[in-house]
């Protein structure tokens, strides 16, 4: 049959995402007479602009004719850069819609997917929150069939999964019918394996422990200082076992954040458990905050509502580090380009480790360090002073006793008992601040310090005292208070004592004279 141009321009309608947003986007494809060509236009990525060669060899590997026209397609709005390979399949499906080689019903559902040079449809990142999107617009989605897990997140009854180009086209045409996709819900009630890691496994450093304990229940950034081998990275890895569970919206937001990246499960593409990510000291600052050429998450927002591990402190660049200052400060990140301004959560508990010295056993019992002065001074500058005035607690670690070494480890105390007490803190802040656009005590400005941070008589000479004769920073008076009000939440106190006072002071070390 001899193939004659359409006289319409065919519009499906896809989806895209922008950050963590998504937006719909229209496919217009438009096949005239003329010498053959394909002409992409919409303010595209590459990775769209090269969906040219995969559609066509997908219509002609799916049984299709390519038309040997004018071809043009156009992605609106056309303000908005379109990034990703999910336009594949609408794109296909408007070339051959055009070119009146079918008939589909393609004004009704949102359509998306990367095609495979066989027509086969590949998964695509993203599609939880497009799920989301669709069934907030009520409109139907199609989406490829490797998809089917992270979509059954969704309760919508007009989703459908296609495997192929030609069963996209033989759905749209009438040609067979689907049953929608079910929603699935044992993929949210099925619970997920337990750490195995668990701080009975550490044998000594109860001031760590201790310390750690007071960082997670009030959202404190923490940084251990310690020679080789004391267990600095042993204790940062058991911080998820005594973190609380997510509740259900946090699930949805670390699963959109994950969908998005690419990184989701696909037989398990829920997060149920808070995030634990610990990028490598040779990693750029982009890979920390975000960015790119295709602007995607950073580590900072891979790690929203769980922990960022930052171990070897100071052999991270200089760049990288000052990177997360504003991050931590504010609990987003905007990642502003010539074309396109995004914005990701990265709402995280910061954990860093590091030597003391370059030769890591200045303060050891065991070994002496070779290292000069300068070079102490010089390795220690490498973290800079507004980043360490962003850090709440700071924790040194000494040599393990020998002793210790043969401590009963049944008897040590469990992640789960201390688990137990930072819940009950938690629920203390969130009683505290339940009229504040605050969740912990960490996130307390001058006005709310000045307002939840009730001192007694002893408590406050103590802290005059400490200020007086360790020459405390204002911002590190406002530390000092944050995590008192912490650890008299632990202990259930309605007033900071003078113990809670004592032992915050404690966790200042690297403002002393002492340290240095």
């Amino acid at each position: 049959m001899k193939e004659t141009p359409a006289t319409t321009v065919s519009k499906i309608f896809s989806l895209g995402c922008n950050g963590l947003d998504v937006y719909p986007v229209e496919v217009e494809v438009d096949t005239q007479r003329g010498l053959p060509a394909v002409s992409l236009v919409g303010l595209l990525h590459p990775s769209v602009k090269e969906s040219k060669d995969r559609v066509k060899s997908s219509i002609k590997n799916s049984g299709f004719k390519f038309p040997s026209h004018k071809i043009t397609v156009n992605l609106a709005p056309a303000d908005i850069k379109k990034e990703g390979t999910q336009f594949d399949l609408p794109i296909a499906l408007g070339v051959l819609a055009s070119s009146n080689q079918v008939e589909l019903d393609l004004s009704s559902a949102y359509i998306v997917g990367e095609l495979s040079l066989e027509g086969r449809l590949r998964a695509t990142r993203g599609i939880f929150p497009m799920a989301l999107q669709a069934k907030e617009e009520q409109k139907k989605f199609i989406f490829p069939a490797e998809n089917l897990k992270e979509a059954q997140l969704v309760d919508n009854q007009q989703m459908y999964s296609v495997e192929s180009l030609q069963e996209a086209v033989n759905l749209l045409s009438g040609q067979i019918e689907k049953k929608p996709v079910a929603f699935d819900k044992s993929l949210i009630t099925c619970q997920e394996q337990e750490n195995s890691l668990d701080f009975s496994d550490v044998l000594g450093q109860g001031f760590a422990r201790r310390g750690l304990e007071v960082a997670v229940s009030g959202m404190h950034n923490v940084l251990l200082i310690g020679p080789p081998g004391v267990g600095k990275t042993m204790l940062a890895r058991r911080l998820p076992s005594i973190l609380p569970g997510l509740n259900f919206e946090e699930m949805l937001e670390i699963t959109k954040i994950y969908s998005v990246s690419g990184y989701l499960d696909k037989k398990n593409p829920l997060i149920k458990t808070r995030p634990f990510r610990s990028p490598h000291h040779t990693s750029s600052h982009i890979s920390l905050v975000g960015g790119g050429v295709n602007v995607l998450p950073g580590e900072i927002t891979l790690a929203h509502c769980g922990i960022l591990f930052l171990d070897e402190l100071p052999e991270f660049s200089r760049t990288s580090l000052e990177a997360l200052r504003q991050p931590m400060e504010d609990g987003v990140i905007t990642i502003a380009r010539a074309k396109n301004h995004l914005m990701y959560p990265c709402n995280f508990l910061f954990a860093g480790a590091m030597n003391p010295c370059p030769c890591g056993f200045f303060g050891s019992r065991k070994k002496s360090c070779k290292c000069s002065s300068y070079m102490i001074q010089k390795y220690r500058n490498k973290i800079s002073g507004p980043l360490l005035d962003r850090i709440d607690i700071h924790l040194e670690l000494f040599d393990t006793k020998k002793e210790d070494l043969f401590e009963v480890t049944e008897e040590a105390e469990k992640s789960v008992t201390i688990k137990a007490r930072v819940e009950k803190a938690r629920l203390i802040q969130q009683s505290r601040f339940i009229n504040e656009k605050i969740f912990f005590n960490s996130q307390m400005n001058s006005k709310q310090i000045k307002k939840y941070c009730k001192l007694n008589k002893d408590a406050g000479d103590i802290l005059r005292m400490a200020i007086q004769h360790f020459n405390f920073s204002a911002r590190a008076y406002d530390k000092i208070l944050k995590v008192s009000r912490t650890i008299a939440d632990l202990a259930g106190h309605d007033y900071i004592s003078a113990e809670d006072v004592s032992e915050a002071v404690q966790y200042r070390s690297l403002d002393k004279d002492l340290w240095m």
